[in-house]
Protein backbone atom coordinates (compact mmCIF):
# COMPACT_ATOMS: atom_id res chain seq x y z
CA UNK A 1 0.00 0.00 0.00
CA UNK A 2 1.33 3.44 -0.95
CA UNK A 3 1.36 6.07 1.80
CA UNK A 4 0.57 9.76 1.38
CA UNK A 5 4.25 10.59 1.85
CA UNK A 6 5.26 8.14 -0.88
CA UNK A 7 2.70 9.57 -3.30
CA UNK A 8 3.90 13.09 -2.54
CA UNK A 9 7.46 12.00 -3.37
CA UNK A 10 6.31 10.44 -6.65
CA UNK A 11 4.26 13.50 -7.58
CA UNK A 12 5.12 16.47 -5.40
CA UNK A 13 2.05 18.34 -4.25
CA UNK A 14 1.81 22.01 -5.03
CA UNK A 15 1.78 24.69 -2.37
CA UNK A 16 -1.92 25.57 -2.51
CA UNK A 17 -4.28 24.00 0.03
CA UNK A 18 -8.00 23.37 -0.38
CA UNK A 19 -8.63 26.21 2.09
CA UNK A 20 -6.46 28.56 -0.03
CA UNK A 21 -8.41 27.53 -3.13
CA UNK A 22 -11.76 28.17 -1.46
CA UNK A 23 -10.57 31.64 -0.41
CA UNK A 24 -9.63 32.56 -4.00
CA UNK A 25 -12.15 34.59 -5.95
CA UNK A 26 -13.46 32.83 -9.02
CA UNK A 27 -12.54 34.72 -12.21
CA UNK A 28 -15.09 37.29 -13.32
CA UNK A 29 -14.90 36.20 -16.97
CA UNK A 30 -16.55 32.81 -16.30
CA UNK A 31 -13.32 30.81 -16.24
CA UNK A 32 -13.19 28.14 -13.56
CA UNK A 33 -10.39 28.01 -11.02
CA UNK A 34 -9.88 24.49 -9.71
CA UNK A 35 -7.19 22.84 -7.59
CA UNK A 36 -5.30 19.83 -8.89
CA UNK A 37 -2.79 18.21 -6.53
CA UNK A 38 -1.97 21.55 -4.91
CA UNK A 39 -1.72 23.57 -8.12
CA UNK A 40 -4.32 26.11 -9.21
CA UNK A 41 -5.73 25.17 -12.59
CA UNK A 42 -7.86 27.52 -14.66
CA UNK A 43 -10.06 26.42 -17.51
CA UNK A 44 -11.39 28.96 -20.01
CA UNK A 45 -15.00 30.11 -19.74
CA UNK A 46 -17.33 27.39 -20.99
CA UNK A 47 -18.77 28.10 -24.43
CA UNK A 48 -22.36 27.91 -25.57
CA UNK A 49 -22.37 24.20 -26.54
CA UNK A 50 -20.84 23.26 -23.18
CA UNK A 51 -23.33 25.33 -21.20
CA UNK A 52 -26.24 24.06 -23.26
CA UNK A 53 -25.31 20.40 -22.64
CA UNK A 54 -24.76 21.04 -18.91
CA UNK A 55 -28.11 22.86 -18.73
CA UNK A 56 -29.96 19.98 -20.38
CA UNK A 57 -28.37 17.47 -18.00
CA UNK A 58 -29.36 19.67 -15.06
CA UNK A 59 -32.97 19.69 -16.31
CA UNK A 60 -33.01 15.90 -16.88
CA UNK A 61 -31.76 15.38 -13.32
CA UNK A 62 -34.01 17.97 -11.69
CA UNK A 63 -37.10 16.58 -13.40
CA UNK A 64 -36.20 12.99 -12.49
CA UNK A 65 -35.59 13.93 -8.84
CA UNK A 66 -38.93 15.72 -8.66
CA UNK A 67 -40.78 12.87 -10.36
CA UNK A 68 -39.23 10.39 -7.93
CA UNK A 69 -40.13 12.59 -4.96
CA UNK A 70 -36.48 12.60 -3.84
CA UNK A 71 -36.33 15.65 -1.56
CA UNK A 72 -33.14 14.24 0.01
CA UNK A 73 -31.14 14.88 -3.19
CA UNK A 74 -30.43 18.23 -4.85
CA UNK A 75 -29.04 19.00 -8.29
CA UNK A 76 -26.72 21.99 -8.54
CA UNK A 77 -24.77 23.58 -11.40
CA UNK A 78 -21.03 24.22 -11.04
CA UNK A 79 -20.39 24.01 -7.28
CA UNK A 80 -17.06 23.63 -5.47
CA UNK A 81 -16.29 20.15 -4.15
CA UNK A 82 -13.43 19.59 -1.71
CA UNK A 83 -12.32 16.28 -3.20
CA UNK A 84 -9.23 15.69 -1.04
CA UNK A 85 -7.57 17.83 1.59
CA UNK A 86 -4.60 15.44 1.82
CA UNK A 87 -4.03 15.54 -1.93
CA UNK A 88 -4.98 19.21 -2.24
CA UNK A 89 -7.65 18.74 -4.86
CA UNK A 90 -10.86 20.72 -5.29
CA UNK A 91 -13.00 20.69 -8.40
CA UNK A 92 -16.11 22.26 -9.88
CA UNK A 93 -18.18 19.62 -11.68
CA UNK A 94 -20.47 21.04 -14.35
CA UNK A 95 -23.47 19.52 -12.59
CA UNK A 96 -23.59 17.83 -9.18
CA UNK A 97 -26.15 15.88 -7.20
CA UNK A 98 -25.66 16.24 -3.45
CA UNK A 99 -27.28 14.44 -0.53
CA UNK A 100 -27.18 17.36 1.94
CA UNK A 101 -28.83 20.74 2.31
CA UNK A 102 -27.68 22.89 -0.61
CA UNK A 103 -27.07 26.05 1.45
CA UNK A 104 -23.26 25.74 1.34
CA UNK A 105 -20.52 27.47 -0.62
CA UNK A 106 -18.61 24.19 -1.05
CA UNK A 107 -19.30 20.52 -0.48
CA UNK A 108 -17.40 17.62 1.05
CA UNK A 109 -16.75 14.60 -1.17
CA UNK A 110 -19.16 12.45 0.84
CA UNK A 111 -21.93 14.95 -0.01
CA UNK A 112 -21.53 14.25 -3.72
CA UNK A 113 -23.66 11.43 -5.13
CA UNK A 114 -23.18 12.18 -8.84
CA UNK A 115 -20.64 14.32 -10.66
CA UNK A 116 -21.26 15.39 -14.26
CA UNK A 117 -18.41 16.59 -16.45
CA UNK A 118 -18.92 18.07 -19.92
CA UNK A 119 -15.67 17.90 -21.86
CA UNK A 120 -14.56 19.38 -25.13
CA UNK A 121 -11.25 19.57 -26.96
CA UNK A 122 -10.06 22.25 -24.50
CA UNK A 123 -10.00 19.85 -21.56
CA UNK A 124 -6.55 18.29 -21.28
CA UNK A 125 -5.93 14.60 -20.74
CA UNK A 126 -4.22 15.37 -17.42
CA UNK A 127 -7.24 17.35 -16.20
CA UNK A 128 -9.62 14.55 -17.18
CA UNK A 129 -7.52 11.82 -15.56
CA UNK A 130 -6.98 13.82 -12.36
CA UNK A 131 -10.69 14.54 -12.00
CA UNK A 132 -11.76 10.94 -12.63
CA UNK A 133 -9.13 9.63 -10.20
CA UNK A 134 -10.16 12.25 -7.65
CA UNK A 135 -13.84 11.36 -7.86
CA UNK A 136 -13.01 7.65 -7.56
CA UNK A 137 -10.67 8.18 -4.60
CA UNK A 138 -13.36 10.29 -2.91
CA UNK A 139 -15.81 7.39 -3.47
CA UNK A 140 -18.33 9.45 -5.47
CA UNK A 141 -20.84 6.73 -6.45
CA UNK A 142 -21.72 7.94 -9.97
CA UNK A 143 -19.97 9.85 -12.74
CA UNK A 144 -21.36 11.03 -16.05
CA UNK A 145 -19.16 12.31 -18.84
CA UNK A 146 -20.41 14.11 -21.92
CA UNK A 147 -17.86 14.46 -24.66
CA UNK A 148 -18.39 17.35 -27.08
CA UNK A 149 -15.89 16.67 -29.85
CA UNK A 150 -15.16 19.73 -31.94
CA UNK A 151 -17.97 19.97 -34.49
CA UNK A 152 -19.15 16.37 -33.95
CA UNK A 153 -22.20 14.96 -32.15
CA UNK A 154 -22.15 14.54 -28.38
CA UNK A 155 -21.28 11.25 -26.68
CA UNK A 156 -22.50 10.19 -23.24
CA UNK A 157 -20.79 7.84 -20.78
CA UNK A 158 -22.27 6.76 -17.45
CA UNK A 159 -20.14 5.18 -14.72
CA UNK A 160 -20.80 3.47 -11.39
CA UNK A 161 -18.11 3.19 -8.73
CA UNK A 162 -16.89 -0.33 -8.07
CA UNK A 163 -14.30 -1.72 -5.67
CA UNK A 164 -11.35 -0.71 -7.84
CA UNK A 165 -12.66 2.42 -9.58
CA UNK A 166 -15.33 3.34 -12.07
CA UNK A 167 -16.86 0.87 -14.47
CA UNK A 168 -18.74 2.07 -17.50
CA UNK A 169 -22.39 1.05 -17.50
CA UNK A 170 -23.68 3.15 -20.39
CA UNK A 171 -22.23 4.52 -23.59
CA UNK A 172 -24.33 6.41 -26.12
CA UNK A 173 -23.56 8.18 -29.34
CA UNK A 174 -25.64 11.08 -30.54
CA UNK A 175 -29.14 10.02 -31.45
CA UNK A 176 -29.41 7.43 -28.70
CA UNK A 177 -31.48 7.63 -25.54
CA UNK A 178 -30.20 5.74 -22.51
CA UNK A 179 -31.04 5.19 -18.87
CA UNK A 180 -28.04 6.63 -17.03
CA UNK A 181 -26.70 5.08 -13.84
CA UNK A 182 -27.38 7.14 -10.77
CA UNK A 183 -29.25 7.40 -7.51
CA UNK A 184 -32.49 7.55 -9.52
CA UNK A 185 -33.56 6.46 -12.99
CA UNK A 186 -32.69 9.23 -15.48
CA UNK A 187 -33.37 9.05 -19.20
CA UNK A 188 -30.76 10.92 -21.22
CA UNK A 189 -31.50 11.84 -24.82
CA UNK A 190 -28.13 12.52 -26.42
CA UNK A 191 -29.73 14.50 -29.25
CA UNK A 192 -30.86 17.04 -26.65
CA UNK A 193 -27.25 17.70 -25.64
CA UNK A 194 -26.34 19.50 -28.91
Amino acid sequence: MTTSAEVAMIHPLGPTTVEDWLAEAQPSDGSRLELMLGYLYMTPPPGGPHQYAAGELFVFLRNALRSAGRRDLHVLPAVAVRISTAFRTGVIPDVAVVNVDFNHTSFAPEDLVLAVEVWSHGNTREERETKIAGYAAARVPYLWIVELPNGRPARFEGYRLGESGYRQEVFANSGETVIAPGPISVEVDTDALR
